[in-house]
């Protein structure tokens, strides 16, 4: 099955092709039927290659299609690497990816015209982008995956392109992952510099003969590349603004595919990362801090879909701390688990707003009444990104946490107090959506799914009438198949890892992912947790966890906060005036110097020059053509005077 394994990407490149290019003839439900059938396909050989590697004594495999790049003694080849962890993340893309183009079906069935089989190539086209980034066996094929999710996140989130703010949101992204994308680059051609090669079989091996200094270079340019495709301090403010694409754009995005490139990428790169400490250490703060940013933002948002936004940026910083301290399984652990319980909460939080036409969680309430399915799942998945035993969350979450505590003690109680306000703004968002009574008879609403009945890109049309709570009703199947089956998942994931406290030999992923991270467990003094100290550990960020859910849940179902925020409240609703500062300090500076180079630079020096060089040749040409008089004589005159220079330039100046 193996040898077949360029299938997997082929499948919803072909969907892309024939929904994008036959978008006029298709129908509804062909043009659904190829989008989820191409996805469908490759879960499914995706599946059964994951059933032949994970046997016993399996050996990583690279398949090579074609020669792609040689020059003199450079060859990089256009090849697949099959291994542990390439089949896991083809598995979780495939997987979850099948399921939003599932629940795209009927979220997106009112799109008009050709644009419901554009929506579906796009997504199809970012399924392809980034099954190519994580097979990839060496950097350049990453890359050209690396940029491919760019492009797709650009044409998704300016789906509707029609409204301003959307395309702002799209080429925001799109820049501050451009930012990114020039450190990777940079780091691939240092890569090369240095070991003559681009492919992980050939770089891998040689990295502990190459100097540190060297391998810090390319190790911080690489997590450049990360910080700007997974969204941590300081480029990821583009996140946030990715919600204004399609519900199911979101799942896919922040769940299952782009913001957890840069985690495969440093899990891929762990043994750079291993023989490079200082990198280790950056990447391990840089994560906490951005964890523990987004959760405080995310303590005061009101939008359904902007809580789970920085919710993602947090749970990002916990992958990229369990990466910084060595917890490279814990962290493809936690991007598994993730990939779950987040994509839950993405289509959960589109079932609600497909209900009742509302994105802010002040004009919800009172919902779990009228929408059973929606209410449990998200519940369950609420209860695992809040790291409670026994669902997912908990397992890679508190993974990551013990990793970080035999790294540095300050680690975990940051990461702990990141976890009680997880525990804290989540259930804030569930009590204020599905407990209480419903807040939104008297609301004005606009519906995002609505500019599906109009032309693309077009303003949401307001409802000409306002829904109350009689209206309201659970989603149909094709949404909460997908809520009941990633609810499944989100509460039985964590035990593939299932720590040695437990149950000794019953962490599945760390064995299974053991050959992938050996050279850098290898590198590593191992640091073993008493028993006693292990159980102490996790009781904590438990019991912080619990804490975090009680007060949120008494709170806000009694009470919900309808008021606006004053004081450091205010700040946090205003995320910490971000934008603002990046807006200050970088944007308008950069649109004054733009428009500098513009009025002065372009119309006085460049202009002038490019305009005086016309009008010398114009004068000379006016002057050399009275030259040209017509009289013979003249022109005898003329040929007798070149005649003697020539004869002056032959005798005395060629010696």
């Amino acid at each position: 099955m193996i040898n077949y394994i360029y299938l997997v990407p082929l499948f919803p490149l072909l969907g892309f092709l024939l929904n994008g290019l036959l978008r006029n003839k298709l129908s509804k439900s062909l043009t659904a039927f190829i989008g989820c059938g191409t996805i469908l396909a490759s879960f499914l050989l995706s599946a059964a290659i994951f059933t032949e590697v994970s046997k016993a004594g399996f050996q990583a495999q690279t398949v090579t299609l074609f020669p792609f790049i040689q020059v003199n003694t450079l060859k990089i080849p256009f090849a697949f690497q099959v291994d542990q962890l390439s089949t896991l993340f083809l598995l979780i893309i495939t997987g979850v990816g099948f399921l939003i183009h599932l629940y795209s079906t009927s979220y997106m069935h009112e799109e008009t015209g050709d644009h419901y089989a554009r929506y579906f190539s796009y997504l199809n086209l970012f399924v392809f982008s980034m099954l190519l980034l994580v097979l990839g066996a060496n950097y350049v094929i990453m890359f050209i995956g690396w940029e491919g999710v760019g492009l797709c996140s650009y044409l998704l989130i300016g789906y509707w392109f029609k409204n301003l703010d959307y395309d702002n949101a799209a080429k925001k992204a799109f820049i501050m992952n451009r930012i990114g994308d020039l450190g990777f680059l940079l780091a691939v051609f240092l890569i090369i510099s240095k070991f003559g090669s681009a492919t992980f079989a050939d770089i891998y091996p040689k990295a502990p003969q190459i100097s540190v200094r060297a391998l810090t270079a390319i190790t911080l340019l690489l997590f450049i590349g990360a910080t700007g495709k997974s969204a941590q301090i300081p480029l990821y403010t583009w996140l946030p603004d990715a919600m204004a694409g399609p519900t199911p754009v979101s799942a896919l995005i922040h769940a299952a595919t782009m913001v957890t490139a840069g985690i495969y990428m440093i899990a891929r790169s762990n043994i750079l990362y291993t023989l490079a400490p200082t990198t280790q250490t950056v990447v391990a703060i840089t994560g906490l801090a951005t964890a523990l940013l987004a959760a405080t933002i995310a303590l005061k948002q009101n939008d359904i879909k902007k809580v789970l936004a920085y919710s993602t940026i947090s749970q990002l910083g916990y992958m990229f701390l369990g990466l910084g301290v060595g917890a490279y399984t814990g962290s493809v652990f936690h991007v598994m688990t993730h990939a779950f319980f987040k994509a839950l909460l993405f289509l959960g939080a589109g079932s609600v707003i497909h209900a009742i036409h509302e994105q802010d969680i002040r004009k919800m309430g009172g919902l779990r009444k009228f929408m059973p399915i929606t209410h449990i799942t998200f519940l369950f998945a609420c209860f695992a990104i809040a790291g409670i035993p026994p669902f997912s969350g908990f397992f890679s979450k508190d993974e990551i946490l013990a990793a970080a505590y035999q790294k540095n003690p300050v680690y975990y109680v940051i990461g702990v107090f990141t976890a009680l306000l997880t525990a804290f703004y989540m259930f804030r968002l569930y009590a204020t959506t599905f407990l209480g009574t419903f807040r939104g008879e008297n609301a004005h609403i606009e519906d995002h799914h609505d500019m599906q009945s109009a032309e693309p890109g077009s303003e949401p049309a307001s409802h000409n009438h306002e829904p109350d709570s009689h209206s309201i009703h659970e989603s149909p199947a094709a949404i909460t198949i997908p809520l009941i089956i990633l609810a499944i998942l989100a509460v039985i994931g964590g035990f593939l890892g299932i720590p040695e406290v437990f149950a000794k030999d019953l962490h599945w992923l760390g064995h299974f992912l053991g050959p992938v991270f050996q050279a850098s467990t290898n590198k590593q003094a191992a640091v073993l947790f008493p028993p006693s100290q292990e159980l102490t550990l996790m009781g904590i960020s438990v019991a912080v966890a619990l804490i975090g859910v009680i007060t949120a849940w008494t709170r806000f179902s009694r009470k919900p906060e309808l008021e606006e925020p004053t004081g450091i409240g205010a700040i946090l609703a205003n995320k910490w005036y971000v934008d603002e500062i990046y807006d200050a300090l970088i944007v308008r500076p950069l649109n004054a110097f733009g428009k500098f180079l513009n009025n002065v630079i372009e119309k006085s020096v460049i202009d002038w020059a490019v305009n005086g060089a016309g009008r010398i040749v114009q004068y000379s040409s006016r002057q050399i053509r009275l030259i040209q008089s017509g009289q013979v004589g003249g022109y005898v005159l003329l040929m007798v005077v070149g005649m003697v220079i020539l004869f002056i330039v032959e005798l005395f100046v060629k010696k």
